[in-house]
């Protein structure tokens, strides 16, 4: 059983920043890949960002690409998603998921995750 739990999220305007921490119980985080979804009022929830076991790898999707940085500290049993450059449509709730093993980053979606955090809202006005 894992548990995570968001934090950071908060009201922003276009072009702000907003930092995302999610910690995770247990033992054997470095183990597992670990990745941000959000969803938005009347969509359905979409993939934002992953990062490997170690966090020497990372993908993004499309649309948060060169605005968004997922990183992790092991050590703290903590990931993160920086984001910079937000704009009014990257609002959602969002969160934090554990990823199951054997994962492939350019095929992930949410059939993939074994574990939820509960979200953590972030608005963005414009």
């Amino acid at each position: 059983q894992v548990q995570l739990v968001e934090s950071g999220g908060g009201l922003v305007q276009a072009g702000g920043s907003l930092r995302l921490s999610c910690a995770a119980s247990g033992r054997t985080f470095s183990s597992y890949a670990m990745a941000w979804f959000r969803q938005a009022p009347g969509k359905e929830r979409e993939f934002g960002a992953a990062i490997s076991g170690s966090g020497g790898t990372t993908y993004y999707a499309d649309s948060v690409k060169g605005r968004f940085t997922i990183s992790r500290d092991n050590a703290k049993n903590t990931v993160y998603l920086q984001m910079n450059s937000l704009k009014p449509e990257d609002t959602a709730v969002y969160y934090c998921a554990k990823l199951r093993a054997g994962v492939v980053f350019r095929l992930l979606s949410a059939r993939n995750v074994d574990y939820w955090g509960q979200g953590t809202q972030v608005t963005v006005s414009s």
